[in-house]
């Protein structure tokens, strides 16, 4: 019975692409016919009135299916116009096919490296900070790290050579992305050769002999402190009196002020590392709201470096603000078998487009090169970031 009915299936099948192949050869006339009128490609009306036809006259059980069959049906039709439009390589086509083969190159080059044990690694605060715990966790031997002030300060550093790689948070699994790296990363060249997924315990600190009861302001950076919010309203409500948070460059460069300060009504959120550094005594241990607090790192580098075992690839992808444009970027992602497992969307300075930052999880073989080779059919233009191990 099984085999009569798969018999069956092969016998539609073949009769579909049969009628594929027809539908296709009116796609390229139907290109020529707009090149040579001047008529863009995309017709949304069109397409929505199609769409809707389609799902008037299937049935209840398969409308949705019909409509995502025909959606699907579309693009590859948009596509095939595109292609057949063409008269040479465009700009976004040329950097794709120098991608694939820097990618190529860079994966050959470091097959059976590894990251290097140290290097001079560029982060930014001071000594104690997060970014220094991720550092050292990344090479194998203690790192040369060089501190610096900004985000930004770090990006230069690897730009202009003064240091080998760069190790900055991107996002933290209770409070978001950190908003300023992303800001920040835009207006640099770069590359992520890895990344590592840190435990942050955030410990409440301040000059020795000061007690709990006598706080009235917390400093430390932005995350920390969304981290730890928590926390905070409930000891402002212990000791009756209200808390100011203050926000601060750098968890350890919290700490370091507040050992200079003088001052014995203000504390610190930092690492445990920063205690023994400052010269600081605990007022409260791991005050996270959230136990399994994560913060991702990304270690970064001039060039590209491809190492085997490369399981993430990083993006940013520019769209046209038009309806439909994330929808085709994900139908394409779908049907390589390609997992996103993250989609961002940045803010930009123009109306007409809108931009995301993405991770895919794809080894760096010939299904992300056709990715990439898509990716200029559904967008206004994207940058490659680099393709990594995540370590946790």
């Amino acid at each position: 019975m099984l085999n009569e009915l798969r018999k069956k299936i092969d016998g539609i099948d073949e009769e579909l692409l049969e009628l594929f192949k027809q539908r296709m050869s009116v796609v390229s006339d139907i290109a020529k016919h707009k090149k040579s009128e001047g008529i863009p490609v995309l017709d949304r009306t069109r397409e929505e009135e199609k769409l809707n036809a389609i799902s008037e006259k299937a049935d209840a059980e398969i409308k949705k299916y019909a409509r995502i069959l025909y959606g699907t049906l579309f693009n590859l039709s948009r596509k095939y116009q595109h292609e057949n439009l063409r008269d040479g390589a465009t700009a976004l086509q040329k950097y794709s096919s120098a991608l694939c083969e820097e990618i190529r190159e860079a994966k050959k080059a470091y097959a059976g490296k590894e990251l290097p044990a140290t290097a001079m690694v560029a982060c930014q605060g001071v000594e104690g900070s997060f970014a220094e715990l991720a550092s050292e966790k990344l090479f194998k031997q203690q790192p040369v790290i060089q501190y610096m002030k900004t985000y930004d300060s770090v990006f230069t550093a690897i730009e202009n050579g003064f240091c080998d790689y760069g190790v900055l948070p991107l996002e933290n699994s209770t409070a978001g992305s950190v908003n300023k790296v992303y800001r920040v990363m835009q207006n640099h060249n770069f590359r992520i050769v890895r990344c590592i997924r840190l435990k942050i315990d955030h410990h409440l600190v301040a000059p020795k002999g000061v007690k709990l009861e006598d706080i009235r302001e917390v400093v430390s950076h932005e995350q920390a402190l969304a981290q730890c919010d928590g926390y905070l309203t409930s000891l402002s409500k212990k000791i009756g009196a209200e808390i100011t948070q203050t926000q601060y460059n750098n968890t350890a460069a919290a700490a370091e002020m507040v050992a200079n300060s003088g001052r014995r009504d203000v504390a610190a959120i930092c690492s445990r590392r920063c205690v023994e550094q400052y010269n600081l005594e605990y007022l409260d241990e791991n005050i996270q709201d959230n136990a399994n607090n994560f913060t991702r790192f990304i270690c970064i580098s001039k060039n590209l470096e491809v190492y085997e075992g490369a399981t993430h690839t990083d993006m940013i992808l520019t769209l046209k603000n038009e309806q439909g444009s994330l929808y085709n970027v994900v139908s394409h992602i779908n049907k390589l078998g390609i997992d996103l497992s993250k989609l961002e969307s940045r803010p930009t300075d123009s109306d007409e487009e809108f931009m995301f930052y993405v991770t895919f999880k794809t080894a760096v073989n010939d299904e992300l090169f056709r990715l990439i080779d898509d990716l200029t059919a559904v967008c206004k233009q994207f940058e490659y970031l680099g393709s990594y191990t995540e370590v946790i």
